[in-house]
């Protein structure tokens, strides 16, 4: 299949001063050489806990934030080397869905002033503008009688298909979607879900999905990417990695998902020990051995590649394979 997205050792280093008068600084590793692929049409999964980099990844797409080193290609365009004009016109070719929709709308705007702005920067026409405004809201299921509403005047699953219609009014082919589902309850999540499938199935677009709630990357997902500390540990089919995780990360990380059936309960729980280390002096060797109850003296001292050990899976531990 094509790739749409393409990271090539991509790296994301944000610098941290150690004072006013020094010169002296370190570096903050939020992103660091990470390659993957997203075949046009499919949906991406990337999962791991808060602060191993996921939202700033999702960031370098449309150069919300620049690359500090490797490269980035969207459907065939170097991003990092674009112009200005370039990134403009390539930022309309993708939508952005935020975790929190209330603060992700302007508060002082209508609800159809904010999917409309879009339109507006993009100077089509009022006419224009007021139909495709009246399509989209009626394809998210949002009710006419909303539009002239303002944010908090809605509900939690409304304000998300707002946000929605909004970053598929411009017709983009491809969507980051950024905790879609977190703020909201169980029942409006599947409403969202399934709204999001059918969006793809009519239009057929490409998802990036960043999510903590490992359910749901199985129910959308059709490859998952495991992260941690910044590095890309295990890529997979969602089904194989859900039935057999290979990396003792994505072990844990399915261990602490609660169990779909009660029978499920009293399984045997994986546990890493101790918190995350800093990103600023991550550990030397694979960054999970201070945690991993598997490690051995080469995990200390050698880094693992990310390198294929089985067919169509991606895996960086030395245990594997």
């Amino acid at each position: 299949m094509e790739n749409l997205v393409e990271l090539i050792g991509a790296e994301k280093h944000f610098a941290i001063w150690e004072g006013f008068l020094s010169r002296k600084h370190r570096y903050v590793r939020a992103v660091d050489k990470v390659s993957l692929a997203i075949a046009r049409g499919e949906t991406f999964g990337l999962v791991g806990e808060s602060g191993s980099g996921k939202t700033t990844l999702a960031r370098l797409i449309p150069r919300l934030t620049n690359l500090t080193g490797g490269g980035l290609l969207f459907a065939g365009l170097d991003v990092g080397r674009a112009s200005g004009a370039q990134v403009t016109s390539l930022r309309r070719r993708m939508g952005i869905v935020f975790q929190d929709p209330s603060s992700s709308l302007n508060p002082r705007a209508t609800v159809k002033a904010s999917i409309q702005r879009p339109l507006q920067l993009a100077r089509v026409s009022r006419a224009e503008s007021e139909k495709r405004t009246a399509e989209i809201a009626e394809l998210v299921n949002l009710g006419r009688e909303l539009l002239d509403r303002y944010p908090h005047q809605l509900s939690g699953g409304q304000q998300q298909r707002a946000s929605i219609a909004r970053a598929i009014i411009l017709k983009p082919e491809f969507l980051i979607l950024d905790e879609p589902t977190s703020s909201l309850d169980v029942s409006v999540q599947a409403q969202i879900l399934n709204l999001l499938l059918d969006l793809q199935k009519d239009f057929g677009l490409t998802y990036l999905f960043i999510t903590h709630n490992l359910p749901v990357v199985r129910y959308m997902a059709d490859r998952v990417g495991v992260m941690y500390l910044g590095k890309l540990v295990e890529l997979a089919p969602v089904a194989a990695l859900y039935d057999r995780p290979l990396h003792p990360y994505s072990v844990a990380l399915l261990a602490a998902s609660p169990p779909p059936s009660p029978r499920s309960r009293n399984r045997e729980r994986v546990t890493l020990a101790g918190d995350p280390p800093s990103l600023i002096n991550p550990p030397k060797g694979c960054r999970l051995n201070p945690r991993c109850p598997c490690a051995f003296d080469r995990c200390r001292e050698e880094e693992p590649e990310l390198k294929e050990r089985e067919p169509g899976r991606l895996v960086a531990c030395h245990l594997v394979g």
